[in-house]
């Protein structure tokens, strides 16, 4: 476990040091005291200020401008259009009682069967990222 999670931070440094872009001449270690590369669920994530790439050539526009204005002004009749339908109907009886029965069924399948579709995932991404197979 100590090595799975001595793993995740260690992928957590290089992405960070990626994102900042930090000179090859300094080292690239984690300390156990870096608390801050630690993202903590019960805290709330604080984002960092984002840095800005120099501008890339794109080249000329893929889209010329007059279907452009076309595309723009059908999604802008779609807007007015969408914003004065009508609420949607009430739900079908039908639909609600099969909905109130199969609720249950579902939970006890997720109950069932979610913690280990995660944990199968999880260590599949923690396999792929290190490279170790759990």
């Amino acid at each position: 476990m100590e090595d799975i999670l001595a793993s995740i931070k260690r992928v957590i440094a290089e992405e960070k040091e990626l994102r900042a872009a930090v000179p090859p001449s300094l080292p690239a270690s984690l300390d156990d005291e870096d608390e801050e590369d630690i993202l903590e669920l019960d805290h709330p994530v604080e984002t960092e200020p984002v840095i800005s790439a120099p501008p890339v050539d794109t080249g000329p526009p893929l889209l010329d401008e007059v279907a452009a204005d076309s595309s723009r002004m059908k999604l802008e009749q779609l807007t007015v259009v969408a914003a004065a339908a009508p609420p949607p109907p009430p739900i079908n009886p039908l639909e609600q009682m099969l909905r109130d029965m199969l609720r249950p069924v579902l939970k006890q399948w997720l109950d069932e069967h979610l913690p280990r579709i995660v944990d199968e995932h999880v260590r599949r991404e923690i396999s792929r990222i290190t490279g170790k197979p759990l």
